[in-house]
């Protein structure tokens, strides 16, 4: 029988054991068993994409939707990372839910070749992209203009497993904003979509007669600042192009489009049963005095409205202090 030799000088491998053993982990032939830590896991486990240089000009041309993740300054690659780890899984079990209930409407040979093929591109995780921002703090996944998945019903997946603990809380992801559509900050695109949405909302609520529904609007321009603002009105020579970007008329436009579906309807900003959030997308690569918004209309659970309103954070203050007192 043939006896294993081991090709190492033994000084060196003496060396090793040594080293091992003062990590406190070794093998039997005395190797040194790697401690990695939790972001060194995730970047063995997920890499991060590559930039979709080509996410501009599609954003310019069609509507997407998508996700919107804040986090801290100088860490969103491990935001993306994190992201990334989150989204798939759930992105997945949404799409072979939505696939199940295609199949039981209509069973038949098709459906099932149908669903292989479409399960294998969904694992190959290629149909979020990335879209390269000019603001620190944010990431911005985009789908393709002709995939529009349940955003919406998979953020609240999101919470409902961090608050059932199947879902352990994220350590650089803040926010998950679910993104519907996308339009240029114009005044009748934004209009446009905004009723779209707000119509599919109405649609899916089961609506007390009687009841006035209430109302609320987020606008957020992601760090465009007032001084900002009245250099491009001064540099532009058509001063409505970024009317829009003024607050009050967005609030304005987006309230029309509101009551224009929902004639009864009324602003609370305290209790809002819809919650209508634009958010200005700081995108790289877009002409000059342009602006791309995305547009979410949002049930009451996944908002809070203090100090404004906004969609909720994933890890509540609470929780992040009591992290910081450990």
């Amino acid at each position: 029988m043939e006896q294993r030799v081991n090709s190492e000088p033994p000084a060196e491998n003496q060396k090793k054991k040594k080293m091992a053993e003062d990590e406190g982990k070794t093998t039997a032939e005395g190797e040194k068993i790697e401690e990695m830590k939790p972001w060194e896991q995730h970047s063995a486990v997920i890499s991060i994409p590559r930039f979709d240089y080509n996410a501009s000009s599609s954003l310019l041309r069609h509507s997407h939707s998508g996700f919107l993740i804040t986090c801290p300054i100088k860490r969103e690659k491990s935001a993306t990372k994190e992201a990334i780890s989150i989204l798939e899984k759930y992105i997945l079990s949404n799409h072979d839910a939505k696939r199940r209930k295609t199949c039981m409407d209509d069973a038949n040979a098709e459906c099932k070749g149908s669903r292989e093929e479409s399960g294998t591109s969904m694992e190959k995780s290629d149909i979020l992209s990335l879209v390269k921002l000019t603001r620190s703090g944010l990431v911005l996944f985009k789908f393709p203009f002709d995939k529009s998945p349940a955003v919406v019903d998979i953020v609240s997946q999101i919470f409902q497993s961090l608050e059932s603990g199947i879902l352990k809380s994220p350590l650089w992801c803040n926010r998950i904003l679910p993104i519907q559509g996308t339009c240029c900050l114009d005044e009748k695109e934004l209009k446009k979509i905004v009723t779209k949405l707000v119509e599919q909302f109405m649609n899916n609520r089961q609506k007390e007669t009687g009841n006035t529904v209430k109302f609320a609007v987020g606008y957020n321009r992601r760090g465009i600042e007032e001084t900002e603002m009245k250099n491009l009105r001064n540099t532009s020579s058509d001063p409505d192009i970024f009317a829009l970007l003024d607050r009050n008329k967005c609030f304005s436009v987006v309230a029309a489009a509101v009551k224009e579906v929902v004639p009864d309807s009324i602003v609370d900003l305290k209790d809002p049963e819809i919650c209508v959030l634009v958010e200005v997308l700081p995108l790289s690569g877009v002409p000059d005095r342009t602006a791309i918004v995305g547009v979410s209309v949002l049930p009451r659970a996944l908002v809070t409205t203090k100090p404004r309103l906004s969609i909720k954070a994933l890890v509540s203050d609470t929780k992040e202090t009591n992290k910081k007192k450990r």
